[in-house]
Parts: C-alpha cells; structure tokens; sequence
C-alpha cells in the first residue's frame, strides 16, 4: 500500500512540474493560456462532480439492497 501511495505522488509531482515547464515554454499568451487552464480545470471539476454522484447513486442503491437482504 506503500509503494501505491508513493507512486501517486510521484505521478503527482511529475505531472505539475511537467505542466509548469509547458507554461513556461507555450507559444500563447499570458491571459490565453490562464483562460485555457480555467476552462479545462472548470471541465475536470465538474466531471469529477458528475463521476462522484454517479459513484454516490451506485452505492446507495447497493446499500438499500443490502438492507433489504437483512
């Protein structure tokens, strides 16, 4: 479980420096590439929200069948 938490955060830390050095090195414009970064950020943010109520709906259902059984 270790080497699990060890790996996500090495995956972590790569993918932030990665993305700063692509900033660093983008072609665009200052307030283009923020833009760019608060339209893709507001899109992960509500497909986690989406995924997390889906999961959420998943395992009520599975509580209430569970509880039927009993």
């Amino acid at each position: 479980m270790e080497k699990m938490g060890k790996f996500f955060a090495g995956l972590m830390i790569g993918g932030i420096v990665g993305g700063l050095i692509g900033l660093l090195l983008a072609p665009s414009a200052g307030e283009e590439t923020r833009n760019c970064i608060k339209d893709k950020v507001y899109h992960v943010r509500d497909e986690v929200k989406k995924a997390a109520a889906e999961r959420s709906d998943e395992l009520k259902n599975e509580l209430a069948a569970l509880q039927k059984k009993i």
